[in-house]
């Protein structure tokens, strides 16, 4: 449901971030309840009533269940690198016993010494440390700037930008443009795309809009059977990135899995723009030979820094959609928008999409299934 405008001017949030905040009652009431007990202490000791104020705005509903859901978020988070540091050690060894062994497996010399230096030379920015994150940056929001002066940008109207920090101020420069914002939900746990328009957020929120939290309480959820939206240009993170445009995200796949579904649902196709804003030293001196990339891999066509644009006329190959050989049985049952896909595509068909192998998942797949 849309966030909607009521009254006076006065903006509600989506309905999905209103059930998430109604799951949080008994939560909320408790913290009330604390609020009513730590304020009236504070009033007691003749505390400023500026402070008052402040500590029961932190204590209201709505900032209570922001700050819940964040908290999740992160701890998921953390789950999830967890489960990718050990992955990344297993297929590093891999690689070192038996070169091409692990598809992909020397991907991982390659971030960790983008990782590495981004740490060693202060350049990479909360959250820390960046390693198995899409690494924020210094003058991120330089680079933010500058991809809004391509005629990609100025041209679109529909806009689609990854949820990691290094791009929240592209999100804001997509609202604060007056276009439309489509974002996935991080790591795709609650569903699949939110839209956001400025329209639909108070001014005073825009900023928050461009956040996580600020996604699932302004966000119009997109589902599959979304008709006429029309994407114009897409921008990833990455860890990094070769001149001829081979990428290197984090090593999850989120970001191809989430073209793939866009390509099938018609919102995208093979020319729409897709473009990456990084620190100058995650661009590769050296170019990564196309034969190494992966068939599931999205290159880039514009690699934009906070000095520079760079154009790669990339000859890699695109996915045309979904690779469902590629996705094992349990990468499925953790992302609930793949299996409704992959029910609906063989109830129409009437043939079984083949499986890729199986994988370990980390927990945060099977905690996801319990929530359903």
């Amino acid at each position: 449901m849309r966030s909607s405008t009521s009254g006076a001017g006065q903006h509600r949030p989506s309905m999905q971030y209103r059930l998430q905040a109604r799951h949080m009652q008994s939560c909320q009431e408790y913290h009330s309840s604390r609020m009513s007990k730590i304020a009236g202490h504070y009033t007691s000791q003749r505390v400023s009533s500026r402070r008052v104020q402040r500590i029961r705005a932190a204590f209201k509903p709505q900032n209570v269940a922001i700050a819940l859901y964040d908290a999740e978020r992160l701890r998921l988070d953390q789950q999830a690198r967890d489960a990718m540091t050990s992955q990344a050690a297993a297929e590093t060894a891999a690689e070192a016993a038996a070169p091409g062994s692990k598809d992909g497996a020397w991907k991982w010399a390659i971030r960790k010494r983008i990782w590495d230096y981004m740490e060693e030379s202060n350049i990479a920015r909360l959250p820390r440390p960046v390693h198995h994150r899409i690494p924020n940056f210094v003058h991120a929001e330089t680079a933010a700037e500058l991809l809004a002066t391509l005629p990609e940008f100025n041209q679109g109207k529909v806009i689609k930008v990854n949820p990691d920090t290094p791009q929240k101020m592209v999100r804001y420069q997509v609202l604060s443009n007056d276009k439309t914002l489509p974002t996935p939900q991080p790591r795709l746990r609650t569903g699949f795309f939110s839209t956001l328009s400025a329209s639909d957020i108070p001014s005073e929120s825009l900023m928050e809009a461009c956040t996580s939290a600020g996604l699932a309480k302004w966000g119009n959820p997109v589902g599959l059977d979304e008709q006429g939206l029309k994407v114009d240009m897409i921008v990833v993170g990455s860890s990094a990135v070769s001149p001829n445009g081979a990428r290197l995200g984090k090593g999850e796949g989120f970001a191809e899995l989430e073209y793939g579904i866009l390509r099938w649902m018609g919102t995208i196709d093979a020319t729409t723009p897709v473009v990456t804003t990084i620190h100058d030293c995650q661009l590769l001196e050296e170019e990564i030979p196309p034969e190494q990339m992966l068939e599931h891999d999205v290159p880039v066509d514009i690699i934009v820094t906070a000095t520079r644009i760079i154009r790669t006329n990339t000859q890699l190959t695109k996915p045309a959609g979904i690779l469902w050989h590629k996705l094992s049985p349990q990468k499925l049952k953790q992302i609930r928008v793949l299996r409704e896909l992959k029910e609906r595509i063989e109830q129409e068909t009437g043939q079984k999409l083949t499986a890729g192998p199986d994988e370990v998942l980390p927990p945060l797949a099977d905690r996801n299934n319990r929530r359903g």
